[in-house]
């Protein structure tokens, strides 16, 4: 659509020239906003220089468009654009409600990821709460963990160790925070890491909602000798505000089968093993 098919289509029916000129403006800035979200929904990403360029308006108009939509919860600003928001806003409680069948899946293949006398943590979260339900009467393992979710849902496991992480707790996501958190973290060495994340991008890596949540998990996946993503197809190709480790640091990603093609394809890399179930 070019700048002068917008302006056809916002002002169609004028009664004055003061009202039509309010009725473009307002139409304009609705008409951006609308084919920025188009253009993140088709592309996966936006560049605010070339966008403006596109549509030929000023650069400080796109930004002023995304900064709205990012106030609204649509988008992720960053660095010269804005990639797609994550969905995972909700607290725990609805997102333990959403999804759940989807959930389940990616936490029955996670499941079988884990080996017979293996140290691991489990992240927070409403996916690895289904993990910790899929893991098989019979595997004998050690479970760190700093959700208290996780460590109730394993008191009825009879062969699994499990080890609580103390600290602040970050209501949010039902997980331990703070200097104590990261304190008995950096303390411990786990095989592998079960990660828990609300978007995972190409650019920016595994992503969060809180700074010193990020900073935890982290912490987590340096004390690790392998980080396992588990991603629902929402979350790939969205972006959170803080950013946890890269897509390089990541050796797993667990998701969906039957996903697009094209959404995986930025993912793809032989340092990266995909596991859709």
């Amino acid at each position: 659509m070019t700048p002068l098919d917008i302006g056809k289509v916002s002002c169609n029916v004028v009664q004055s020239q003061v009202s039509s000129c309010n009725r473009g403006c307002m139409m304009l800035t609705t008409e951006r906003k609308a084919l920025i979200l188009q253009r993140l929904r088709q592309d996966g990403r936006l560049i605010a220089k070339a966008f403006s360029q596109q549509l030929g308006v000023s650069e400080d108009t796109i930004r002023r468009d995304l900064r709205e939509l990012a106030g609204e919860g649509l988008l992720q600003r960053v660095h010269g654009g804005a990639l797609p928001a994550s969905p995972a806003v909700a607290d725990f409680t609805e997102r333990a409600q959403a999804r759940t069948s989807a959930k389940a899946a990616l936490g029955s293949a996670a499941a079988g990821l884990i080996r017979p006398g293996q140290i691991i943590f489990l992240d927070g979260g409403t996916t690895n709460v289904q993990l910790a339900r899929q893991l098989p009467r019979d595997l004998k393992v050690t479970v760190i963990t700093h959700s208290p979710s996780i460590a109730v849902e394993l008191a009825r496991h009879p062969l699994a160790e499990v080890e609580m992480i103390g600290g602040r707790l970050f209501k949010h996501s039902i997980v331990a925070v703070g200097s104590a958190s990261a304190e008995a973290i950096s303390r411990i060495r786990v095989d592998a890491y079960f990660m828990g994340v609300t978007g995972l991008h190409p650019e920016t890596g595994a992503t969060t909602g809180d700074g010193e949540e990020a900073a935890i998990k982290r912490l987590i996946a340096r004390q690790s000798a392998e980080t396992i993503v588990l991603a629902t197809s929402e979350k790939l190709g969205a972006a959170s505000a803080y950013s946890i480790v890269p897509l390089a640091e990541i050796t797993t990603l667990v998701t969906a089968a039957g996903l697009d093609s094209a959404l995986l394809r930025p993912f793809r890399s032989p340092n990266l093993e995909i596991v859709q179930l």
